[in-house]
């Protein structure tokens, strides 16, 4: 578990981390550079999960043997499962990470939600929902070992 107390927003008691994987761990179906160093970092503290649509396939393979459970969602409705998803986590301690128009609503329904602009691009309405923007998945993983950092972002 990762506590954090964000003055004059609110106390963050994270147990989970749902992330998307193209677009925020991977660039073009390949997983980024020092991704695997921070989600095997992370898992030390919080349950990973990884939550895609699995856009070239190859998700599964990339991610072998990293601390996570992978779930490859359907092609329809992939908004609702993502949020169905963090809600049966537990939506009050649960950060998202995510980029795409399918990730929105988990975004906005997680106690931290993490925008993530790589080279694809981010949804307007995913930047819209989330509580934090990053240009760089380590810089956003590094927020949840790094809190103050989170502090300086979320404080009023």
């Amino acid at each position: 578990m990762i506590e954090i107390d964000i003055p004059g927003y609110k106390k963050l008691r994270l147990k989970y981390i749902v992330l998307d994987y193209n677009g925020t761990l991977g660039c073009d179906g390949e997983l980024i550079d020092g991704v695997a160093a921070g989600l095997e970092s992370l898992a030390e503290k919080l349950e990973i999960h990884v939550v895609t649509a699995d856009t070239f396939g190859i998700a599964r393979s990339k991610l072998q043997g990293l601390p996570c459970e992978l779930s490859i969602l359907p092609e329809k409705n992939q908004d609702i499962a993502k949020l169905d998803y963090v809600k049966r986590l537990g939506s009050g301690s649960t950060a998202c990470f995510g980029n795409g128009r399918n990730d929105r609503l988990m975004l906005k329904e997680a106690a931290l939600g993490i925008a993530i602009i790589l080279e694809e691009g981010a949804a307007v309405k995913a930047v819209e929902e989330a509580d934090v923007i990053c240009t760089s998945i380590i810089s956003a993983l590094e927020l949840l070992g790094n809190p103050l950092r989170l502090v300086a972002t979320l404080r009023s």
